[in-house]
């Protein structure tokens, strides 16, 4: 059994005592997930809200810890209650303006920090565009580790659906990449992935 099966299955035993009411349980809980549902929200959104999101997934996990089975992990019915909550964040938000592509060159070209300023805005971006279920898969699976079948046991699809989605996400991204220009400085791959991980 690895490292991450042993925590998994820790996680999802506080997350039965926590349904059953024990609070030091609950409490343990969550400093052992925040991280996580932390880390997915900011990337699915952006850190300026994941805070309000973690929040938020929280309240709903507390209403539904008594009747969480453990049929799956807990870590991966935590996930899925926090895409949820981001989900509805974005339904919610859909009528309010973002910040378009110029506003991001404008921050960009503002400030002092050159480059990788320059990267981080520009893989927002390009992030940003994407269709969300894939841009969701190749977070969940190529900036927070998860495996395809983790994946998509927290989007709540089949594997196949997971493997996809990441694959169109690419090709996305690789299609962006060659309409800003990047293209010509080498292989457009590797700068998606430099893009990703600039995240």
């Amino acid at each position: 059994m690895t490292d991450r099966q042993c925590e998994d299955d820790r996680v999802t035993a506080l997350a039965l005592k926590a349904g059953r009411g024990d609070r030091a349980a609950l409490t343990e809980f969550i400093r052992a997930t925040q991280n996580d549902v932390w880390r997915l929200l900011a990337h699915l959104a952006n850190t300026d809200v994941a805070d309000d999101l973690t929040q938020e997934t929280y309240l709903r996990v507390m209403s539904a810890l008594p009747r969480f089975a453990g049929r799956s992990s807990a870590r991966t019915w935590l996930l899925s209650l926090a895409r949820r909550a981001w989900v509805d964040s974005v339904r919610h938000d859909m009528a309010r303006p973002r910040k378009s592509a110029v506003e991001w060159e404008d921050a960009t070209q503002a400030s002092s920090t050159g480059t990788l300023w320059a990267e981080l805005v520009d893989a927002r971006v390009l992030m940003e565009a994407l269709d969300p279920d894939r841009r969701e898969a190749l977070i969940l699976t190529q900036v927070l580790g998860y495996t395809y079948q983790e994946a998509a046991d927290i989007a709540g699809v089949r594997v196949g659906t997971i493997r996809s989605r990441v694959a169109r996400a690419r090709q996305d991204l690789v299609a962006a990449t060659e309409a800003q220009g990047h293209d010509a400085v080498g292989d457009v791959d590797e700068q998606s992935n430099r893009h990703l991980t600039a995240m």
